[in-house]
């Protein structure tokens, strides 16, 4: 028996027959497919002092008094709390999809439409829509109708409006604040989207499936959850009563090409000599651990260190919601588990790091480290498990060290913080500090080696600085990545593998 067309319709047995049109092309509107955004975008080249001074850097008397404007301006500019409710020709879709959408379940069995494919579910609509059309009496042109066919099949088997924006490659990321107002990252700005939803109950079914999707829940014992997405983009949601504006839904997507070493530096990220140094120090099995801010680019930064991992070895990663794309072969993700409703079952980053020492690992990578696994972390990289990797949140590396000798005496491991020091100075090789700049750039800007201890400091050299220079008229920063000069300490590492002459050549 079909599973469609519970009322009577169009065809001869008294239901509706399904349509075998395949679903409509068209050259712009809705059905338009979004555009391939250059990546080069987001991580501008670093422009040549010299060559730019004939662009127009502006003299010290303008940028006193444009940045005097800027200010002025910003003062006096509303506090009123912008919307995204659309108007126009999505805004009419969205209201015919109301009336369209009950009459359309009612001619439906959701288990049904739940095993087809977007595209096989779109056909089936397709003749059902046609009907509905018509019994509401209203009339589309073939874009309209193409549009409202994709927003229905959003609704039922997708993410609702939230579709349009991570099909959108150009966007990195996106944060709803209630049903009112949504915000993407484009290009590293944030600018207002053009979605809309219809209530807070729409939105909070729309993270209930995100989350249940990997057997996790949101709801008023937990308001809070992480949960990833089928591409491996990461997801957080906050529901009332902590969030006062209603459910809110943090996105951080990742670009469905893997970024490597080679890109970045193309893309002004960092220079060939750091690039160079990294890839070295991802090969010759050298402890990292890569600082910055929140969407600094991180995440993407491990990712194309781990490129640099040989295909022999067995790497295990552990995060809390699983985010990292590793193209090793041998290659095993853990992720974290929250507890149950009893307040029981939780599996903590520290359990599965203890775990992972028994799984003999060639390398184990943390997705990020904040608590007490930082200890067992630095066990682990002193104990034959070199090559591993983590990010941290911090604006230094100097500040990195501090927050890892923090960490650990966050735990319930009572031993002098000079031990603690000595054992981050003997794990750690290298730190790198990424930074999202003003001008929504990412760049490498330091690369610093951990060298040992003096007293009771750690004592670290830099071997690359980003430095700032000036700013161009349309806000681009420039600046040039500089090489300190200095032999590098763990060149004794690299030259076990082969690689001690090039490293020693990019360093100095």
């Amino acid at each position: 028996m079909n599973a469609f067309g519970k009322r009577g319709g169009a065809g001869g047995n008294g239901r509706p027959q399904f349509g075998v049109a395949k679903p409509m092309k068209s050259s712009g509107g809705a059905a338009a497919a979004p555009s391939v955004p250059d990546e080069a975008e987001q991580f501008p080249p670093v422009s040549d002092l010299t060559a730019s001074l004939d662009g127009g850097l502006q003299e010290p008397n303008e940028a006193g008094t444009a940045a005097m404007d800027r200010l002025n301006s910003r003062q006096n500019a509303s506090g009123d709390a912008a919307s995204s409710r659309s108007e126009g020709f999505e805004a009419s879709v969205h209201r015919i999809k109301e009336q369209v959408l009950p009459r359309l379940l009612e001619r439906v069995d959701p288990e049904a439409a739940a095993t087809l494919s977007k595209d096989e579910l779109a056909e089936e609509f397709r003749p059902i829509i046609s009907e509905v059309l018509t019994e509401l009496k209203i009339n589309l042109n073939r874009r309209e109708q193409f549009a409202l066919e994709k927003v229905l099949v959003d609704e039922l088997l997708g993410l609702g409006p939230l579709e349009e924006l991570l099909a959108d490659p150009a966007i990195s990321d996106i944060m709803v604040n209630g049903p009112e107002q949504c915000f993407v990252e484009r290009k590293g700005k944030l600018e207002l989207a053009q979605i809309q939803f219809r209530d807070e109950e729409h939105l909070f079914q729309i993270a209930q499936r995100i989350v249940n999707k990997v057997g996790r829940r949101v709801d008023q014992t937990t308001p809070l959850a992480d949960a990833r997405l089928q591409d491996g983009s990461r997801v957080n949601v906050i529901i009332p009563p902590l969030s006062l504006r209603g459910t809110a839904i943090s996105i951080r997507k990742f670009s469905e090409k893997p970024i490597t070493l080679d890109m970045m530096k193309g893309f002004g990220s960092m220079s060939e000599k750091m690039a160079t140094v990294l890839k070295i120090a991802g090969a010759a099995r050298m402890n990292v651990i890569i600082s910055g801010g929140t969407g600094s680019g991180k995440t993407t930064m491990l990712n194309a260190l781990s490129k640099m991992i040989d295909p022999g070895e067995r790497v295990i990663t552990i995060e809390d919601a699983a985010e990292l794309r590793l193209q090793q072969p041998h290659w095993l993700p853990l992720e974290t588990r929250p507890p149950n409703l009893e307040g029981q079952g939780a599996i903590t980053i520290r359990d599965l790091v203890i775990n992972a020492l028994r799984m003999r690992p060639d390398r184990i990578i943390l997705g990020e480290i904040r608590g007490q696994e930082c200890f067992d972390l630095l066990a682990a990289m002193n104990t034959g498990h070199d090559g591993s990797m983590a990010t941290l949140h911090s604006n230094s590396p100097r500040e990195c060290l501090a927050r890892m000798e923090n960490m650990v005496m966050m735990g319930d491991i009572k031993i002098p913080k000079e031990a603690i020091s000595r054992q981050i100075a003997d794990s750690v090789d290298l730190i790198v500090q990424v930074k999202r700049l003003r001008d929504g750039s990412r760049r490498t800007t330091n690369v610093t080696e951990v060298i040992g201890m003096e007293g009771e400091v750690i004592v670290t050299q830099e071997l690359f600085k980003f430095e700032y220079l000036d700013e161009t008229a349309d806000g681009k920063i420039l600046g040039e990545y500089r090489s300190m000069g200095l032999r590098p300490y763990t060149l004794e590492k690299a030259k076990q593998f082969g690689f001690d002459q090039p490293y020693l050549e990019a360093c100095l």
